[in-house]
């Protein structure tokens, strides 16, 4: 379902200056969030012609997981979930000390591809892969506005397996607050516009077990300069 504002005050959902969602209908199509200097658009399913948990299983077999480490000024450690990069050729990607060839595409993400392609009416060229495999896996908050991706670029989602909430966040002085939006097993995340200029988002850790998720993001590498976030 698609998830929508929500301002309660006196210990509502409305805390700490953030903004959380609340079921608002079934989402079929994808309807844009209302968020400032952002184009960020969400549907809760995409019809795949077999159900998201047949999918989030194939995933996490069929794909060629890495548990990399990044280096973070100066420091290196593990990147707290596991992750993939696959592509065109010569496709590659470079951030946190990491160099990402791209791996050639399998068929299971050619068709999940082909899916996105339809909907969003967009063509993609590369996607990064992250298999969260409980609940202290994460993702720390940053914008995909590494210059390979160009200024304004397209990001598209697909998630599987176990919700977890994405967190936006308005980067320092740009308008907005702080936003969770639980995506569904199923479900596809747009980004577009100038949404990396202005926000930044995040998967954070869980203080409850949970179970694994999935997320592609499919996006397109317009040029071969370092990218420069820590994630």
């Amino acid at each position: 379902m698609f998830y929508r504002y929500v301002g309660l005050q006196g210990g509502g959902l409305l805390r700490d200056k953030e903004l959380k969602m609340q079921s608002l209908f079934t989402s079929q199509e994808l309807v844009k969030l209302n968020l400032p200097g952002a184009d960020v658009r969400y549907q809760e399913h995409l019809e795949f012609g077999r159900s998201a948990g047949e999918i989030f299983d194939d995933l996490v077999r069929q794909i060629s997981w890495k548990h990399e480490d990044i280096t973070i000024h100066g420091k290196t450690f593990k990147q707290p979930r596991l992750t993939a990069w696959y592509g065109d050729p010569g496709m590659s990607y470079t951030y946190s000390g990491l160099s990402l060839a791209p791996l050639a595409w399998p068929a299971l993400l050619l068709e999940l591809k082909r899916k996105v392609e339809e909907v969003t009416q967009q063509t993609y060229n590369s996607a990064l892969l992250n298999q969260y495999r409980g609940h202290r896996d994460s993702v720390g908050f940053h914008a995909d506005d590494e210059p390979e991706l160009g200024r304004n670029p397209t990001i598209a989602s697909l998630s599987f397996g176990e919700t977890r909430e994405f967190v936006l966040k308005p980067k320092r002085g740009r308008p907005g607050q702080t936003t969770r939006l639980p995506l569904a097993s199923g479900s596809l995340l747009v980004m577009a516009g100038e949404t990396q200029q202005n926000w930044l988002h995040g998967v954070e850790k869980l203080n409850a077990p949970c179970g694994g998720r999935v997320n592609i993001t499919f996006r397109n590498i317009v040029g071969q300069r370092r990218g420069r976030f820590a994630r």
